[in-house]
Parts: structure tokens; C-alpha cells; sequence
């Protein structure tokens, strides 16, 4: 996100809480933290805030749970070849091969990669 965003983004809080601080400290702060993240993702987080709750949104509102929706989305994916593995190994007739079990059981107690 660029400045010029992040300006339009805490225009559109101060027009919803009018005690929202706008100050050129707390643009810089949240330009800071926004860098990153995407301004639609975030303006979208921010109307439904808006919706929601009663006070001003903080960053971590802003950003919203990235971070839990990419981790569902790799889990996503990791489940889906999975099942394509298993279909294959169900079609050939093969069973999964040595220590498969093991590895899926180590992956779903988060102990792969470590």
C-alpha cells in the first residue's frame, strides 16, 4: 500500500469516527504497518469494521486475519493433493508408500519441517 492509500483508507475512518486520530505521527505509523498489505484487502476490512463495531479499527483490524486465511489456504492445498494422491494410489491399486501415514500424522500435530 502506498501513502496516497493509506490517506484515502484513514479518510474513510475519520469520516466513521470522527475522534479517529489522523495525525501526521499516526499516518506514518500506520503507513508503516500497511506497507505490505494490500488496499483493497484492507478497505474491505475496514468497511466491515465499520459495520461492526463501535470504535475505531487498529492496525491489526486493518490487516485482519491474513495470516490465518493464508495458512488455510496452503492447508487447502496441501489436502487437495493429498486426495489426488489418494485417488491415484486408489486407481492403480498401490498402497501409499512407506512412512506416508506417519508423515500425515506429523504434519497434522505442525511437526513437518521442524
Amino acid at each position: 500500500m502506498n501513502k496516497a492509500e493509506v490517506l484515502l483508507l484513514m479518510a474513510e475512518i475519520q469520516d466513521n469516527y470522527p475522534n479517529f486520530d489522523s495525525s501526521d505521527e499516526n499516518i506514518e505509523r500506520h503507513y508503516k504497518y500497511l506497507l505490505d498489505f494490500s488496499f483493497e484487502e484492507a478497505l474491505k476490512n475496514v468497511v466491515q469494521h465499520i459495520k461492526t463495531n463501535d470504535f475505531p479499527p487498529k492496525i491489526s483490524h486493518i490487516r485482519g486475519h491474513l495470516a490465518d486465511v493464508k495458512h488455510g489456504e496452503i492447508s487447502k492445498q496441501q489436502a487437495e493433493q493429498y486426495n489426488k494422491q489418494l485417488a491415484v494410489w486408489s486407481l492403480s491399486s498401490v498402497a501409499p508408500q512407506k512412512g506416508y501415514w506417519d508423515q500425515l500424522k506429523e504434519i497434522l500435530r505442525g511437526e513437518h519441517g521442524e
